[in-house]
Formats: structure tokens, sequence, C-alpha cells
């Protein structure tokens, strides 16, 4: 195994879309049955608190949504359809309740299955609602800092999936790595 660097927590304590930017080509690293599996960040999406009106957090603090209040740092997942486990990255100070959504992942180890689109990257990375919470500074799960210096053209376009929240289903919140294969929708 390489030797990868685990974002620190002042990684994630910044403004949310310069970290959902700054995430792409990092490494999500979850160790479950002794089984490591490792994906490179290909795509993701910036949800911006409470005044965003695509964020879970729009709606305020609820049982559910009380991991995006927290501090920077934590994994916040949820089930989709009643199917899907989908992961979020906390960011910004406690409070804020802000998070990027991991889209796709480009597979580098013991990743099996389809990784383009959250719910598919959750299935084949092994992540479901027990890491709800979870600290991304944990040994056997975590962000890795990416092993090499790329030069890559982040693309910027609206989020999927959000056009009920008026406005804000046209911000240019959702990022990826062009030409990526990867990505779930160019």
């Amino acid at each position: 195994m390489d030797l990868m660097r685990k974002l620190p927590r002042s990684f994630y304590d910044r403004d949310t879309v310069t970290v959902a930017r700054e995430l792409l080509g990092a490494r999500l690293v979850h160790v479950a049955g002794g089984v490591e599996r490792v994906g490179r960040i290909v795509e993701v999406e910036a949800y911006l608190g409470e005044q965003d009106l695509a964020a879970h957090s729009s709606k305020g603090r609820t049982p559910r949504t009380a991991i995006l209040f927290g501090p920077p740092g934590f994994a916040y997942v949820y089930l989709i359809y009643g199917i899907y486990c989908c992961m979020n990255i906390v960011t910004e100070r406690e409070g804020s309740a802000c998070a990027v959504l991991l889209r796709a992942l480009e597979p580098v180890r013991n990743v099996e299955g389809r990784s383009s689109g959250p719910g598919l990257l959750c299935r084949a990375m092994g992540i479901d609602r027990r890491q709800n919470g979870r600290d991304l500074l944990s040994d056997d799960f975590f962000v890795a800092e990416s092993s090499e210096r790329e030069t890559m053209q982040v693309v910027s376009r609206p989020r999927i999936g959000v056009d009920y929240s008026g406005i804000w289903a046209g911000k240019l919140l959702r990022f990826y790595i062009a030409g990526n294969s990867f990505v779930s929708k160019p």
C-alpha cells in the first residue's frame, strides 16, 4: 500500500466551493472487512447551508441533518429512494450546515461495480448509513491528498436533480474533472 496522507481538519474548515473544487483528484479511502477500497474523486456538488433550497439543511436542524450542523470533516450519509446511500462531507465552521456531495469516483483499488453517481459510488465503496457521522480523520475512513501533482481542467455546471430549489437549481455548484470517463453526467 502506498503512503496516503489524510487531509487535515483545516482542509474542510473553509469555504464550501473551494473545498469542493479541491476535493477533485483526492482519494476516498474506506477499509472494511479487511479490504481497502480507494477511489479518486472526479465529481462533486457543493451545498451551501440553510439558505440553499437544494440542501437538506434548508429545513433547519433535524435528527437526520444534525451532522450537517456539526464540525467540518465528518461524513453525512443518508438514504435516498429507500435504496441508495449518498455521502456528503461537512464543510465550514460548526453550525454552517454546508457540505460537499461526492458524485463520482474513478476506481483506484478494490472498487467493484459502477462508481458514477452518488448512490453507485457508495455501493462500490462499501459505504452505508453506518458511516453517517464518521470522522474523516479515522484510520479506516478518510480522504487522502492526491498522490500526483496534476493539472486538471475543472468544469462547473448546475447540480443534478434539484429542479425544485428555485434559483438554486441553476447555480454552478457541480464540479468535475473535464474529460474523465467516470463523471456521472458531463
